[in-house]
């Protein structure tokens, strides 16, 4: 009786590894790792926006649309439950994703209003925050790269086939991925200037 039921697991673990079972979980497990990690660099560049709001409102508080608009984009980004599941809903993943995107646009213009200010950039709290936001733009572009990569692999892994029919058999479809337009939003992430401000001209001798 136990030599038959030893037989009968060995064909189960057999016949699933056969059918793509544990390439699926496993594909899914990386997935789940790298989208953590995007939302990790997302969050970052969150908390780093109530500051950086502080410091330019400091210099230039008459800027009140541009100021208004980072807030309103931050706080849209934090009303939308970031979970592991979301990448398994296209609207939900849609939506996160044109949240993300308002942010980021809203930051750049930020960060281009602050060029009319010379005092501003000279604090040397916004050049610190700018330096932040730089360096964590570039940490998002680099996780985004590595969860399109996975998501790429588990895609494939429940397409083909015998792995479809393992997959329709257990319900597990296709996750959502970030657009090419979603690619070219993140390309154009604001440029720093770390030069100091140029001196204003000499008044000419009389």
């Amino acid at each position: 009786m136990k030599l038959r039921l030893l037989v009968l697991l060995a064909f189960l673990v057999t016949l699933l590894s056969g059918c793509g079972y544990n390439q699926i979980q496993s594909n899914d497990e990386a997935v789940t790792a790298a989208w953590s990690e995007v939302l990790n660099q997302y969050q970052r560049r969150a908390d780093l926006v109530p500051n950086l709001v502080a410091v330019v409102q400091g210099y230039a508080a008459h800027e009140k649309d541009v100021l208004t608009e980072v807030t309103a984009a931050r706080a849209s980004v934090g009303s939308i439950k970031a979970t592991p599941e979301l990448v398994n809903d296209e609207v939900a993943f849609a939506k996160f994703q044109k949240a993300q995107g308002d942010l980021s646009s809203a930051l750049g213009r930020l960060l281009v209003v602050s060029e009319n200010y010379p005092q501003l950039k000279a604090d040397a709290n916004f050049r610190d925050l700018q330096a932040q936001i730089e360096g964590t733009e570039n940490r998002i572009a680099v996780s985004r790269n590595r969860y399109i990569k996975t998501v790429q692999d588990y895609n494939v892994s429940v397409r083909t086939f015998p792995n479809n029919l393992t997959a329709m058999a257990m319900g597990w479809k296709t996750k959502a991925n970030f657009t090419v337009d979603d690619e070219k939003a993140i390309s154009v992430a604001p440029k720093i200037d770390f030069a100091a401000p140029k001196p204003a001209p000499a008044a000419p001798a009389k």
